[in-house]
């Protein structure tokens, strides 16, 4: 099975030794024979030259690149056409509510000028991991203080129903990038193809399927080899996914290797079960 390399922003390689206790088990199943049906076996893939060009002042980071075409989910989501991305660390209590004002003045803050995609965090920076396989790389902060789940339908309230509006900052943030020049649909399609791989890796570690602020920012390289999709049996889909497993599951055993993971939403400090259920017709 294609694994990703691992490691800190500061790009020293890590084995990822320290893993949450509940990731042990089914990360040494990675290792082992399994095969699923309609997908080969794969071998190790080759470490792509490295997309991101990491800058961390003041908890904040920069991801600088080559100018891309970026597709964000984060508050200020959208198409961009730039030369970097952010990921910021929000300190605790933080109650801001002009985000795009707080932004600036945190990259101001920072001495960092370039445009680019911002996404906001609890998460201190020192736990982000990157994680990279070509045509690929990707970095990932985490943390599940706020979890998600998605139970089948007709089981009893177990959290309360009212939505909440509050904005919590992402606790887990993954900005993905490729040197492939990705179709419009197919750098649409790749935000798709994170969100399943960081949902099956969160479910298989933690039972949760996300967290209720999750963010997403993928980017594409307009001077690369014209792609036209990015599904899970293309090379940047599988590229995507084996990144977005491996540099999730690092994230996590760093933010959480001194502290226990919430074991439901009702013991984490906020989080949601989407319990409610719509009403069913044909056509």
């Amino acid at each position: 099975m294609r694994s990703a390399r691992l490691c800190h922003l500061g790009a020293t390689r890590i084995t990822v030794e320290t893993f949450l206790s509940l990731a042990v088990s089914s990360l040494r199943r990675r290792g082992g024979t399994d095969t699923y049906r309609g997908c080969r076996p794969q071998s190790l893939g080759h470490v792509t030259d490295r997309i991101l060009q990491p800058t961390v002042r003041s908890n904040v980071c920069q991801l600088r690149t080559p100018t891309l075409e970026w597709l964000s989910t984060g508050f200020d989501g959208g198409s961009h056409h730039a030369a970097a991305a952010y990921n910021i660390t929000v300190p605790e209590g933080w109650t801001e509510t002009d985000l795009r004002g707080y932004a600036d003045g945190r990259l101001a803050e920072a001495g960092f000028d370039t445009p680019g995609p911002v996404l906001l965090t609890g998460v201190d920076q020192r736990h982000a991991r990157r994680a990279s396989l070509d045509p690929v790389e990707v970095v990932v902060t985490a943390g599940v203080s706020n979890p998600s789940t998605l139970p089948a339908a007709r089981r009893p309230e177990t959290y309360p129903a009212d939505p909440d509006e509050t904005f919590r900052p992402g606790t887990i943030n993954i900005i993905a990038t490729t040197k492939r020049d990705l179709s419009a649909g197919a750098l649409a399609n790749l935000v798709a193809v994170v969100t399943e791989a960081k949902t099956a890796t969160l479910l298989r570690l933690t039972g949760f399927s996300g967290t209720t602020s999750d963010a997403v920012i993928v980017g594409s390289d307009p001077s690369g080899e014209p792609a036209r999709f990015s599904g899970a049996s293309t090379a940047v889909g599988r590229a995507a996914r084996a990144c977005v497993r491996d540099a999730l599951t690092a994230a996590l055993a760093s933010r959480y290797e001194n502290e226990v993971l919430p074991e439901s939403v009702v013991e984490a400090t906020y989080g949601c079960a989407t319990t409610v259920e719509a009403t069913v017709s044909e056509l």
